[in-house]
């Protein structure tokens, strides 16, 4: 089920969907070795997180309701509802995973002579 919606998705929506893993990766090598440049890159790779997983929600709300407009029905169906849920899931993991990243930077933190 998880693999077809993923084969479904665009790439806009994969994309925005998996910049997360990129703050995390950081996270984790910072956590493992910490160094200023490694600290510094977090900042910016998780500004990036942020705009895509916003972007995701915001691509994923566009097409529901282009999709109610073609429909030409104005109220919230349970096709229109799985819509909506899948329009979320960019956030949630983006932040979910920003979420681990910054915990992985406190350990890195607590780590560092």
């Amino acid at each position: 089920m998880l693999t077809d919606a993923l084969r479904q998705a665009g790439i806009a929506a994969l994309i925005s969907m998996f910049m997360g893993l990129f703050p995390l990766g950081c996270g984790i090598l910072y956590a493992a070795r910490p160094t200023e440049q490694r600290l510094a890159l977090m900042r910016p790779l998780s500004l990036s997180a942020i705009f895509a997983a916003i972007h995701g929600l915001a691509l994923g709300l566009v097409n529901l309701f282009r999709s109610m407009a073609v429909r030409d029905t104005h109220t919230l169906s349970p096709a229109m509802l799985t819509g909506l849920s899948e329009s979320l899931v960019p956030i949630f993991f983006g932040f979910g995973c920003l979420m681990l990243a910054w915990l992985c930077v406190a350990v890195g933190i607590w780590r560092r002579p």
